[in-house]
């Protein structure tokens, strides 16, 4: 399948909130190639929403810890009321980075490419990932979710400041 170009900040498709997904087997393919080129391009990145290549459907692919999700159709099930603080990024705007709150746990039900009902649990690093998909799902970016004002740094002040 062809690697899609990702849309960039400032582009109202990605404030769309996406549809039910009937048909996923192809956006999960454009998926899976566009995040390959771009950890090919840019030697960072784990999950992309649909929207994020123009397609407004509920639609996440995920690869983390050597394996890959795919999530259609999901919908929170819980989400911790403890939260932690840490600075996200996002193929939509690759050198900026934000500081922002997300929930330190989660549990999501799905359904997989095959149409299989599936459940999950994530913490940590999995659980904000997830959660910065299902954000754009919903047509929220993580600039939304800054904390302050001071929370915005690009990338290359974040790496020279130590990834604070």
């Amino acid at each position: 399948m062809p690697v899609r170009r990702i849309l960039q900040l400032g582009d109202p498709l990605l404030r769309t909130i996406s549809v039910p997904a009937t048909d996923p087997a192809s956006v999960l393919a454009d998926l899976r190639d566009t995040l390959h080129q771009f950890q090919d391009t840019h030697g960072f990145g784990r999950g992309i929403s649909a929207i994020q290549i123009g397609e407004p459907v509920r639609v996440i692919y995920i690869e983390i810890d050597g394996r890959s999700y795919s999530l259609v159709n999901p919908r929170y099930d819980a989400l911790s009321a403890e939260t932690f603080s840490l600075w996200d990024d996002c193929f939509s705007f690759p050198n900026l980075m934000v500081k922002l709150l997300r929930s330190v746990s989660l549990r999501l039900t799905y359904t997989d490419e095959h149409g299989a009902a599936c459940a999950l649990d994530a913490e940590g690093a999995f659980s904000e990932l997830i959660q910065h998909e299902m954000d754009h799902l919903d047509g929220i970016l993580a600039v939304d979710r800054a904390m302050d004002r001071e929370s915005l740094m690009t990338r290359e002040e974040w790496l020279r400041h130590g990834q604070p």
